[in-house]
């Protein structure tokens, strides 16, 4: 049985843990208000969808495609990214709280993250180079073995990345918080 396409439809105020999104393909649609905490996304395809204030916590998204989706607003605590199908992948995050979420070595080049709380996210072995991190906390948020390249950090805070286990080549940051590539050195800088 082949998926069935929907599109140009908007989901409004729906909580999917008490009815489960059906699987298909959904394109150009929109879930404003939605609760997906715990929900089985596994196997949807997402095309230029928007999602506004929902609650994405936890959500099983093996194999799950996001193609040009934004999120807005949501709460997507614990989201392991890493399980989703990386063909194509691209999104973007504003006013995000990804606590706890794993980018784990996805393919993210020009990813933007505006105003989010990344706190505790793993971006280890990610590609995020020419991605911008806009006034973003990134406290505990894992860099390892990460590419860095021509990633714009300059308003962004509470980071500590590792120059010797990361490609930080032309990336950017602000003066104030250049501190947070000299952490593992344990000196006081006043």
């Amino acid at each position: 049985m082949a998926n069935q396409l929907i599109e140009n439809k908007e989901f409004k105020s729906v909580n999917f843990q008490e009815s489960p999104l059906e699987k298909g393909e959904y394109e150009y649609c929109s879930f404003t208000n939605c609760v997906f905490t715990n929900a089985d996304l596994s196997n949807i395809i997402f095309v230029e969808c928007q999602f506004d204030k929902c609650d994405l916590s936890m959500a099983n998204i093996k194999n799950t495609a996001f193609r040009e989706t934004k999120f807005m607003s949501c709460k997507m605590v614990g989201v392991n990214f890493e399980a989703c199908n990386s063909f194509l992948i691209s999104f973007s995050f504003e006013d995000c709280f990804l606590h706890l979420a794993s980018f784990y070595a996805l393919k993210l080049k020009e990813t933007r993250f505006k105003k989010c709380n990344l706190q505790e996210v793993d971006f280890t072995e990610t590609n995020l180079s020419g991605s911008i991190f806009e006034n973003c906390d990134l406290s505990r948020a894992i860099f390892e073995r990460t590419n860095l390249e021509k990633v714009d950090f300059r308003s962004s805070y509470n980071y500590s990345i590792d120059p010797e286990l990361n490609n930080i080549r032309k990336a950017k940051f602000s003066r104030e918080e250049v501190i947070g590539l000299l952490c593992k050195y344990n000196i006081e800088i006043e």
